[in-house]
């Protein structure tokens, strides 16, 4: 791969709507050149047999029966309320 220029590192900036300096811009095109050039290197390896995966592992969702069971009681509940009224769990205003 190409290395990324100065002025493409800033136009990504731009886009980012991130200011950096011109000093950053050169230091961030030499990171960047390097990261690329890494991930190029992927396209060296043979990948022929290799199914598309999502996951190294081959994991499977394990899922319980979605049962309805009774939660506390309010008068319990309650119990742990600093203030109520009516019932229900007053909080302060938001506004």
């Amino acid at each position: 791969m190409a290395k990324l220029t100065k002025e493409e590192v800033k136009h990504v900036a731009n886009l980012a709507r991130l200011a950096i300096t011109e000093e950053e811009a050169e230091k961030f095109a030499e990171q960047l050149g390097k990261i690329t050039d890494f991930a190029e290197q992927l396209n060296e390896l043979d990948t022929t047999n290799v199914e598309p995966t999502t996951h190294v592992l081959p994991l499977v969702n394990v899922m319980r029966e979605d049962v309805a069971v009774k939660g506390l009681d309010r008068e319990v509940m309650m119990l742990n309320v600093k203030e109520q009224e009516d019932g229900q769990v007053k909080v302060p205003p938001i506004m």
